[in-house]
C-alpha cells in the first residue's frame, strides 16, 4: 500500500521566488529518492466559493496575497519506511532554507493510500 505526504507551506510573500527557486533545485534531488512513485507541487493561485460552485463556473484567480502564499507538495512512496529514508535526506539537505522562507511551520498529512481512482 502507497504511502503518501501532503506538505503545505505558507511562504512570506517576500521570500517567493528565492522558494519557488529551492524547490525547483530539489526537485531534481527529491526525484531520485528510492521508492518514490510519484511527486507534485503545487502553487496556489486560484479561490472556489459556493456560487461557482453551484453555477459549475471556473474558480477566479487569486489577486492579492494578504499573510502568505501558498503551496502544496505531494509524493507518494512505496512504503513508510522509503518515505522515512527520504525525509532524513531531506532534512539533511534542504529542510532550513526552506524554513527560512517560511512564514509559519509547515504543515504535513500522512497516511497509507486506500484505494484509486485510476
Amino acid at each position: 500500500m502507497p504511502f503518501t505526504e501532503i506538505c503545505i507551506y505558507q511562504v512570506k510573500p517576500q521570500k517567493v521566488d528565492e522558494f519557488e527557486a529551492l524547490m525547483l533545485e530539489a526537485k531534481t534531488f527529491l526525484e531520485k529518492q528510492k521508492g518514490l512513485f510519484l511527486l507534485r507541487f503545487v502553487k496556489r493561485e486560484y479561490h472556489i466559493d459556493m456560487e461557482q460552485i453551484k453555477e459549475g463556473l471556473p474558480p477566479p484567480k487569486i489577486t492579492r496575497i494578504v499573510k502568505s502564499v501558498k503551496y502544496m507538495l505531494y509524493w507518494e512512496f512505496d512504503t513508510k519506511e522509503s518515505y522515512g529514508a527520504a525525509q532524513k535526506t531531506l532534512c539533511d539537505s534542504y529542510w532550513k532554507p526552506m524554513e527560512r522562507c517560511l512564514a509559519a511551520p509547515h504543515d504535513k498529512y500522512l497516511g497509507e493510500g486506500m484505494f484509486s481512482w485510476n
